[in-house]
């Protein structure tokens, strides 16, 4: 997969993108990152990229010249499909990192100041955001959307059972985990999953998950696949 990113920022992304299983992945060659400083396609001598807006008001807007270039040398590649980080995107969760993690080639803009110019819009592919609430840019954006969607590569994560079970996946948050020792401040492992009787561990796990998602996220059962099982356990609990 090929992942570029359009910033003002370029500094912030090597630190991150080198470590953990973003790291593993790019040597492993599942992904490969090329990193564009917006800046660099400016064509004044102070590398200008922004301006006051048209009709007053304050802050800045990223001009549309640095971002055309920008995007047109990227999008050279056949196939480049352009996300731009903004609150009028669709909100970003599991379903569409696995969307994304489908592409051969993602660039992601990130935006800067009071907003880009509208006329980049004709650019885009697709709008995301992280939620309702402002950052100072797209760069911390662009970054967890790049986390969630390399770890979803096949081979990214040296244990895929274990990503397909992770909070979300299985439209549930994902049930309590312990490790040794046994006994911690007088706090204890379950007996259940001591017991080694893996049907009941998988029950127990089951209806831990459902009690977990009922206490912190009940939207999520409202379009969550329960069994019977399932549904009679959450009416009784």
């Amino acid at each position: 997969m090929k992942i570029d990113v359009l910033t003002l920022f370029p500094e912030m992304f090597p630190p991150v993108l080198g470590q953990s299983i973003i790291g593993q992945a790019q040597k492993k060659g599942l992904v490969d990152f090329g990193i564009f400083n917006i800046r660099d396609f400016a064509r004044d001598k102070h590398r200008v990229c922004d301006d006051v807006p048209y009709g007053g008001g304050p802050g800045m807007v990223m001009k549309p010249e640095p971002i055309f270039e920008a995007v047109e040398k990227v999008k050279a590649e056949p196939g480049a499909r352009l996300v731009l980080l903004s609150p009028r995107g669709r909100i970003f969760n599991q379903q569409t990192a696995r969307e994304l993690a489908g592409e051969q080639h993602l660039a992601f803009l990130c935006g800067h100041y009071k907003d880009i110019d509208e006329r980049v819009r004709s650019l885009v592919d697709r709008d995301i955001s992280l939620g309702d609430y402002i950052l100072s840019g797209g760069e911390p954006a662009a970054l967890v959307v790049i986390d969630a969607i390399v770890r979803l590569l096949p081979g990214a994560i040296s244990d895929p059972e274990s990503a397909n079970c992770d909070s979300f996946e299985t439209g549930l948050l994902d049930h309590p985990h312990y490790t040794r020792p046994e006994e911690f401040r007088g706090m204890k492992v379950p007996e259940v999953l001591r017991s080694g009787n893996h049907a009941q561990i998988k029950q127990w796990r089951r209806r831990q998950a459902l009690i977990i998602t009922r206490q912190h996220r009940p939207d999520l059962l409202e379009r969550a696949a329960l069994s019977p099982e399932d549904s009679d356990f959450l009416k009784e609990n």
